[in-house]
């Protein structure tokens, strides 16, 4: 049977792919931000034609002449430093705060202009403050329980 660029890719497929493309990284054809992206695309890819376009511009890469990379069980490569859920979820809160601040502080200086530079007691320091020492705290709590997480080989 025929396999096109139509065909399916299979994990053993994309680990080959993987292992060219160290390759070509290794010999200084792909930059680290070229290398990560197409990686990126590399675990998103689903068929031989989407694996070929990654390595097209790169000299002599065939799929089918690669040798299997042995391994137990395939090692997706992870981008370089991806955010995990936390990590996503508390920039998310610093930003929400870092807004409804930026905000709060806004309209504390419209009353204070419109009033005749008369300025009102800072009221969005009672927003601000403990919601930000409530992130605050969170944020160190995560980076310690982080700190004694043992790393994955």
């Amino acid at each position: 049977m025929p396999s096109g660029p139509e065909m399916r890719a299979s994990d053993g497929d994309r680990d080959k792919v993987a292992s060219v493309l160290r390759e070509h990284y290794a010999q200084g054809r792909l930059t680290t931000e070229e290398f990560d992206e197409r990686l990126e695309q590399l675990y998103t890819s689903k068929t031989y034609g989407e694996l070929a376009t990654l390595t097209s511009d790169l000299p002599e890469v065939d799929l089918r002449s690669l040798p299997e990379t042995p391994s137990k069980a395939p090692q997706r490569a992870t981008p370089a430093k991806s955010p995990s859920g936390a990590d996503k979820g508390l920039g998310a809160a610093w930003a929400a705060w870092g807004m409804a601040s930026g905000i709060n502080w806004m309209i504390w200086l419209i009353i204070g202009f419109t009033s005749g530079f008369d300025f009102p007691y800072p009221w969005p320091l009672w927003v601000m403050g403990p919601w930000g020492v409530v992130l605050l705290v969170s944020t160190i709590v995560y980076g310690v329980k982080q700190s004694q997480k043992p790393e994955k080989p």
